[in-house]
């Protein structure tokens, strides 16, 4: 089959590298335009084009996809399938309708729970026990099409956000390929999402970074565990932004958001109930430590509050 992959970030590379696996014709990638990082600014391409540029094959990055010269590429590659995985961009139905056997998008839920941006981020501060992917059909809602199939994985305690994804990204590698077979033999299933079991994963802003120590100790590693390592939870001590990189639960209690321990273990703040400890953070303006480093230059007074 000829193929049109469209997909952005490290996640979506599984999936590219599926269909070069497949042995199926990639003869177009479609990815966001390359963006300014590190302190330098300097302009980086997305991993997905720097992984297809390595194997060869033709990749634009568009800034709008309303571009008639974007929309007749599209036309031009004559593709049979658009696979679709975290590309960024809301496909409209002029695009949707142009391969023969339509788009099809790897969701990084088991749908129709988590539909939307932040499904990876949204189970783990959910604190889900099973997640998974699912392959769907692409119509003009938001991850509202047809599902084709789906892949669970279990959802560890002591995952973050990042090993989350890294078990995502193959068990989707996988479907992937069990899906192309399907679409060989052209017996490709077919199911309709449940509406009444719906949920959303919105994208993550500022106030569910901020760690106010009033919810739950659970609810508060969670929280942590699901923006951990991007974008990051935090909270304020003496007046600096405090990211958090880890913390498990402790054991103590207290007036919620007030330090009742600091050891060798971590910092271990008092929650609605319960308590966690930090045991891993990066100070502002400075570089990723444990929280025992940070203790050694950093004396803080059992009793102090944080966010104030």
């Amino acid at each position: 089959m000829r193929i049109v992959f469209m997909g952005t970030p490290d996640f979506a590379v599984s999936s590219l590298e599926a269909l070069y696996e497949s042995g199926h014709d990639v003869v177009l990638v479609v990815t966001q335009p390359d963006r300014p990082k590190g302190r330098g600014y300097t302009l980086t391409p997305s991993p997905v084009k720097q992984y297809a540029t390595e194997h060869g094959t033709e990749v634009i990055s568009p800034a709008s996809l309303k571009d008639e010269e974007v929309i007749q590429k599209l036309v031009d590659a004559n593709a049979d399938i658009f696979v679709v995985t975290a590309y960024g961009r809301i496909l409209s139905k002029r695009i949707l309708d142009i391969p023969k056997l339509g788009c099809v998008n790897i969701h990084a839920s088991l749908l129709p729970k988590l539909r939307g941006a932040a499904p990876i981020n949204r189970a783990i501060m959910n604190g889900d026990k099973i997640g998974g992917v699912t392959v769907m059909y692409m119509d003009e809602g938001m991850d509202t099409g047809d599902m084709i199939l789906t892949r669970e994985v279990e959802i560890k305690d002591d995952w973050c956000a990042e090993e989350y994804h890294d078990a995502l990204a193959e068990i989707g590698k996988d479907a992937l390929k069990e899906f192309l077979k399907c679409a060989e033999c052209g017996n490709i299933p077919r199911t309709k999402q449940d509406e009444s079991l719906v949920s959303y994963a919105a994208k993550i802003g500022n106030d569910d970074a901020y760690i106010t120590f009033t919810e739950s100790a659970i609810d508060t590693r969670n929280r942590i565990r699901g923006l951990s390592p991007f974008p990051g939870s935090f909270f304020f001590l003496r007046g600096k932004r405090i990211k958090v990189r880890k913390a498990i639960l402790g054991s103590g209690c207290g007036e919620a958001g007030t330090v009742i321990s600091t050891d060798k273990g971590g910092i271990e703040i008092a929650c609605a109930d319960g308590s966690v400890i930090i045991t891993r953070l990066c100070p502002e303006g400075k570089g990723v430590c444990d929280a025992d480093s940070y203790l050694r230059g950093n004396k803080i007074e059992i009793g102090t509050k944080v966010n104030e």
